[in-house]
């Protein structure tokens, strides 16, 4: 069986079918929509296989306008809006069966010397080998998975180990901060290209990021009494990194009003350097 890494990749490998027009499969999943990190990862593989690959990408900021339907394909179009000195811009727009379902707008810089330096470090870090993988966690505390969380495991290309024990009961999450921690990384090798590496993270990014938005508020794991979807979805990358290796993502929420909810993150690798930041804002309706 390939590797979910592995397969993460081929999904990353977009089909090019004119100069400024790519392809993208969308696998057959029981999921009602197609994940939004896939998505914004595809978007942004047909954004920086239009530049000339010599400026990583420093922002990205996208907006899901409507939900895909899985098993069809995505057409993503580029518009070449800058080819600057310093800065290229690429606007990306995703349309499956005719409608726009997903925007984005990326920047790519040409890296240069810093003027001055300064980050915030992380709440913790601590050690990720020593936690339970998320599948493991559940397992023990429900003795098994339940069939479609089996199939949904094996499919998982990342990773995840909660830094904090999960809550299983609404007593354990009331009065919970609204801030969450994971540990990450792709579950196999994903290859030296650096915007794969950018854009599998991008895939992660919205994997945990909601969640800090429910903590106070329901157990993550079990029945859902909410229905979420992301709304828009901004990025800024700072150092160069590899998705396959550990990366600690640190989350919190510090508004949810008017049914919507934002949450926050920021990415730092094992030795404690800020890698990228990442703002999402999600909608909630009660089911």
């Amino acid at each position: 069986m390939t590797n979910p890494a592995e397969r993460l990749v081929d999904l990353l490998d977009l089909e090019q079918i004119e100069v400024n027009i790519f392809r993208g499969r969308s696998p057959q999943e029981s999921l009602q929509r197609v994940f939004g990190g896939q998505v914004a990862g595809q978007a942004l593989v047909a954004a920086g296989r239009t530049t000339d690959g010599e400026r990583p990408v420093h922002s990205l900021h996208a907006y899901f306008l409507r939900p895909g339907r899985p098993g069809v394909p995505i057409v993503y179009q580029v518009e070449r809006v800058r080819d600057g000195r310093s800065f290229t811009t690429r606007r990306v727009t995703a349309i499956q069966e005719g409608r726009t379902i997903f925007n984005l707008t990326a920047s790519f810089h040409r890296p240069e010397e810093s003027a001055f330096e300064h980050q915030l470090p992380p709440r913790h870090l601590g050690d990720p080998e020593s936690l339970p993988n998320l599948a493991d966690e559940i397992r023990d505390h429900l003795g098994a998975l339940p069939e479609a969380l089996e199939r949904m495991a094996r499919r998982q290309p990342f990773d995840i180990r909660y830094v904090d024990r999960l809550r299983w009961t609404k007593e354990e999450v009331q009065g919970a901060d609204p801030r969450s921690a994971v540990w990450m990384r792709a579950v196999g090798p994903l290859g030296d290209d650096p915007l794969v590496h950018t854009c599998a993270l991008t895939y992660a990014s919205d994997m945990t990021l909601l969640d800090a938005v429910r903590i106070p508020v329901e157990p993550l794991w079990g029945p859902r009494g909410f229905d979420m979807a992301s709304l828009d979805h901004a990025m800024w990358f700072h150092r160069p990194f590899r998705a396959d290796e550990w990366f600690l993502y640190d989350q919190e929420s510090p508004i949810a009003h008017g049914g919507r909810g934002l949450a926050r993150g920021r990415i730092y690798d094992r030795e404690g350097r800020l890698l990228v930041s990442v703002v999402q804002e999600g909608l909630f309706r009660k089911l």
